[in-house]
């Protein structure tokens, strides 16, 4: 029996997009990955070869009906765009998250991938680390009092990366994983354009009325870390539990979960709850990019 295989294309190559393509060069033996093949990669810029990947144009990815899926590493804000023109063409799409930087487009690529009978994967490597895979395994049946997660990191240009409720969509998806469905009571954002800085936070509330609170703070100099206070009724847990060394990188677990779905060894119940769990997300991060854009109230 001949093995399906699935032409990809990468479009974008900054870390992303490289580490997509040095993925798909050297799958893990006998896992998914192997029924990937990289036909080519699309960039602004001109490369011509990345090691034996060569450079193709968008017109020739579209096209070309040896390509079946394209991994998408763009930057955020022309995702929306990326992956409408792919589901136009009939190909599976793999995208970076957030994968648009509207709740509305997202709902809509969904709908529309799911017309044309495509995968639309959002990728989540947020998840699959050691750190966040102990970490739940700590919280799991655990009642929750309260708890903040308070992630810093460098400047981002928004123009390019959207609205932090977006660009942050990572540590939203934490919450939503670790503690279940949340509802946005309260959000602000400080900015000093002069510094260059800018500081969001987020109060939520657990379905069980539990205040969580995300603080999203980036800014010139700030080292990229997260950190975390959760409190349950047994104690609180203030440092992430020690976590082994995954042998299989971050990216590469990503694309064998996206092979798996093209070679449909995912089962309905669980694309259903991804599916709900990448939309909520993104309905939230624009409920919280509403409250933050909202004029000051002025009490009288």
């Amino acid at each position: 029996q001949i093995s399906k295989m699935f032409g990809t294309v990468v479009v974008g190559v900054g870390i992303a997009g490289l580490a997509r393509i040095r993925d798909l060069m050297n799958p893990m033996p006998s896992s998914p990955s192997e029924h990937l093949k990289l036909i080519g990669f699309v960039s602004r810029r001109s490369f011509g070869n990345i090691n034996e990947a060569k450079q193709i144009s968008l017109e020739d990815a579209l096209r070309n009906k040896d390509i079946h899926a394209a991994f998408i590493s763009t930057e955020n804000k022309s995702h929306e765009e990326t992956i409408r023109m792919f589901l136009e063409a009939g190909k599976h799409v793999l995208v970076e998250y957030p994968m648009a930087l509207s709740a509305k487009a997202a709902h809509e690529l969904w709908e529309m991938a799911e017309q044309k009978g495509k995968v639309l994967h959002v990728e989540h490597i947020e998840l699959l680390t050691e750190e966040y895979k102990q970490l739940k395994k700590e919280v799991a049946g655990k009642d929750l009092v309260k708890g903040t997660l308070h992630f810093t990191g460098h400047v981002l240009d928004e123009n390019k990366s959207g609205f932090p409720a977006f660009s942050g969509i990572a540590r939203l998806t934490w919450l939503i994983d670790l503690f279940g469905d949340l509802t946005v009571t309260s959000a602000t954002r400080e900015k000093q354009k002069d510094k260059n800085y800018s500081r969001m936070t987020v109060h939520f509330q657990t379905a069980n009325k539990k205040p969580l609170t995300w603080i999203e703070e980036r800014g010139p100099g700030m080292r990229r870390e997260k950190k975390i206070n959760f409190c349950f009724t047994s104690g609180c847990l203030e440092n992430f539990p020690e976590a082994p060394r995954s042998s299989v990188g971050l990216f590469m677990q990503d694309q064998n979960l996206f092979a798996k779905k093209l070679l449909g060894q995912v089962s309905k119940e669980e694309l259903a709850a991804e599916k709900w769990r990448i939309l909520r997300c993104l309905d939230l991060a624009e409920v919280i990019q509403q409250y933050c854009e909202e004029p000051e109230k002025i009490y009288s």
